[in-house]
């Protein structure tokens, strides 16, 4: 039987694994340039451990210099979908790319006539993949979980890959740290960036 320390050493390196096996092609460009020509805003969107990247990815791109919001699937369904408008680029993520949610989600958008479907998923099945206009695929990816179930390393492959998309879109740019210091006007960073910026 395993150590706890051995099964987290190998829970680990199956995560770094899943990063570093993302096949990264000319799909994430794409992607980076649909949000860096967006006229809108960007709307970040997925359920449960996806939702959660996706909001993230939300939070991270305001701070960034590109204005986003995190739209619930769910809430979309009882008027929330408003939020989505004909200017916006849509990033979905679903690992499996068959979230019920996210594609009637999509559907719907779609008739609202948003400007782009961006999609992070991994199986080679996904529905989503026929409605999105550009798909960033992170690869077969095994979760480490001893029931192979518990999202872990696709969510960490999912966050690596949102975070790269922020940081090269937040240099293509070319926010200044003048400008990234005005987005923070509190906490460590912000006082960390108006120190040098002012």
């Amino acid at each position: 039987m395993k150590t706890i320390l051995e099964r987290a050493r190998e829970i680990l390196q199956a995560e770094a694994d899943a990063i570093r096996d993302i096949p990264l092609n000319a799909s994430f460009e794409d992607a980076v340039d649909a949000l860096f020509h967006c006229s809108g805003k960007v709307v970040t969107t997925g359920m449960g451990k996806a939702g959660n990247v996706a909001m993230k990815m939300a939070s991270t791109l305001c701070s960034t210099g590109t204005p986003a919001a995190y739209l619930h699937p769910g809430e979309s369904a009882h008027g929330e979908l408003g939020l989505a408008t004909h200017n916006d680029v849509i990033v979905a993520f679903s690992t499996s790319g068959k979230t019920r949610e996210v594609l009637e989600m999509l559907g719907r958008a779609r008739r609202l006539g948003v400007a782009s479907v961006v999609a992070i998923t991994s199986h080679a099945d996904a529905a989503i993949r026929e409605i999105a206009d550009v798909v960033i695929d992170m690869g077969t990816i095994e979760e480490p979980c001893s029931l192979g179930l518990t999202p872990t390393a696709s969510t960490a492959a999912m966050l690596a890959v949102s975070d790269a998309v922020c940081l090269v879109l937040m240099e293509k740019k070319g926010l200044s740290r003048e400008d990234y210091g005005l987005r923070h006007h509190g906490g460590y960073l912000g006082e960390k960036a108006r120190n040098s910026a002012f």
